[in-house]
């Protein structure tokens, strides 16, 4: 039984990188839990999702993926992967400005910068998303959403470990942007409710 368990324990550094990822802190419309990651994407995965709510009604949604195979991925140049996926509610106007494609990509890219998290090989996409109802549901509005998919490899720092708490916060960040929330004041510390943390 002690082979076992010695056989069936994660690496050294999948292990730091998942508490890492416990230990990431957000904004308290962010309600953020632990879900079965996928299995046959690398040897070792871990997953959160993630809805933000306010007053009562869910404005995004989304979830991440930190994905680690020890001997190194040629496409990630690097042994850890990160995957996010964000989805939010946004004003059907917005969906045909044919910049908001960028504009989402750009706040990942900011939310990264603004945590510290350094990155190689990122890639991904934007979609806007536009649903009109017809027939029986003709009275309802439209509705407008916008879905980035993205994925990029945590760069290690001087000690050669991976910090994943910037790239989860960062991750967080791009979800309250997506929402429409307004950033916090720069200095000031959100301090996360109950609903903020994980799901135990």
């Amino acid at each position: 039984m002690g082979a076992r368990k010695q056989v069936d324990a994660p690496p050294a550094e999948f292990a730091e990188a998942l508490t890492q990822l416990r230990e990431a802190r957000f904004r308290p419309e962010v309600f953020v839990e632990e879900m079965p990651a996928p299995q046959r994407i690398a040897p070792h995965a871990a997953a959160v999702s993630a809805d933000v709510t306010v007053d009562g009604d869910d404005v995004a949604t989304g979830r991440l993926v930190v994905l680690y195979d020890p001997d190194g991925n040629d496409a990630w140049q690097s042994t850890f992967r990160c995957v996010a996926y964000v989805r939010a509610a946004v004003e059907p106007e917005m969906v045909i400005d044919a910049l908001l494609g960028g504009v989402g990509w750009t706040w990942l890219m900011e939310a990264l910068a603004d945590r510290g998290a350094e990155f190689l090989a990122p890639s991904g996409t934007v979609t806007r998303v536009v649903s009109e109802s017809f027939g029986g549901m003709a009275d309802d509005d439209a509705t407008a959403e916008i879905e980035i998919r993205a994925s990029w490899s945590p760069v290690p720092g001087p000690d050669g470990g991976i910090d994943v708490t910037r790239h989860a916060e960062a991750w967080g960040e791009v979800l309250c942007t997506a929402a429409g929330l307004p950033p916090v004041p720069p200095g000031v510390v959100a301090m996360p409710t109950r609903r903020g943390q994980r799901g135990r």
